[in-house]
């Protein structure tokens, strides 16, 4: 059972589809079998592994060397290159949307929020090109017009850059619980990928789905990373976050992606791994157990339910990228 609506190799031993998500609405409780690790790339133990576990925690800033603004918004983009752009609004209008179209033609809107005058980050995850920058205030129920715009363009110092930085979707510094977490985790690793299998297992099992949350969350909700830690428990774009914010925090580029399974809007992670690519949903195989690397549904979903589902290619289809 896939659940409502809420808002989105190289190696042949690695299958992909790493479907880490958050789909919003209940599915059946079930036991589910925990990732292992493919054949040929370490056991983890007590013992300090050979990787790094060192918390890589970037930091967004506003140097304020390339700036476009007018009298309610101020864009900060010295740090395009680093993936991402920082955009405060000081306006007086209750509710407020910020729209980046970048050279691909995809449109993100975000609500843009007053608190503490601080800058909010938005992710240039489009890549290298040209991106429209657009405010727009709110005037009647649904309608807005448009209070500042400007365009930049883009040029990456690492591809990868969007996807290891926090931003509005997923917030974390290096006192976050869950980076703290990860860095545990992470202690036995020899490689991203047991890393990857380690934050997962995590979730699953330390992470229940918070069936009255999901209820009654509005569509402007932004996960709370440490919140979830501290409950154990959240509804599935918490899921999301946590997973996101711990693996970008071992500095393993990570998507959270959008879109629909089925007809079904909801979103999962990709992971980049060195010398394999990005994994995309990330099904592993061992060479004889297959294991799912998606959180929420792990948690919730009967294995052959999923299984039929995945099964079915043109389920899944990426909108969004955060």
């Amino acid at each position: 059972m896939i659940c409502r609506h809420f808002f989105s190799a190289h190696n042949r031993i690695i299958a992909l589809i790493l479907v880490s998500a958050m789909l919003l609405t209940a599915c059946e409780m079930a036991p589910f079998k925990k990732s292992t690790v493919p054949e040929g790339y370490g056991n983890l133990g007590d013992e300090k592994g050979s990787r790094s576990n060192t918390p890589v925690c970037l930091v967004p800033s506003q140097p304020a060397t390339a700036t476009s603004a007018n009298d309610l918004s101020v864009v900060d983009y010295s740090n395009a290159s680093e993936g991402y752009v920082s955009v405060l609004y000081s306006g007086t209008s209750p509710k407020v949307k910020l729209q980046i179209t970048g050279p691909d033609d995809v449109t993100y809107t975000y609500n843009l929020h007053r608190d503490n005058n601080d800058y909010e980050i938005f992710p240039l995850q489009s890549g290298n090109g040209d991106y429209m920058i657009n405010v727009y205030e709110n005037i009647t129920e649904k309608k807005y017009s448009m209070v500042f715009s400007t365009g930049i363009t883009v040029e990456l110092s690492d591809e990868f850059k969007p996807f290891l930085y926090p931003n509005q979707f997923v917030t974390f510094t290096a006192d976050s619980l869950g980076v703290k977490e990860a860095m545990e985790l992470a202690y036995p690793c020899n490689n991203d990928l047991e890393v990857i299998s380690q934050v997962y297992n995590y979730v699953i099992e330390n992470i229940s789905y918070d069936y009255d949350k999901a209820a009654v969350v509005e569509s402007s909700y932004l996960p709370d990373i440490d919140q979830t830690f501290v409950d154990k428990k959240g509804i599935c774009l918490d899921y999301a976050a946590l997973m996101t914010a711990m693996l970008r925090s071992q500095n393993i580029p990570t998507k959270m992606e959008v879109g629909y399974a089925g007809t079904t809007y909801h979103a999962w992670l990709s992971a980049y791994v060195t010398d394999i690519g990005w994994i995309n949903g990330m099904i592993e195989f061992d060479g004889a157990d297959w294991s799912l690397m998606d959180p929420t549904l792990a948690s919730t979903t009967q294995k052959r339910k999923l299984r039929s589902f995945l099964n079915e290619g043109d389920n899944y289809s990426v909108k969004y990228i955060y």
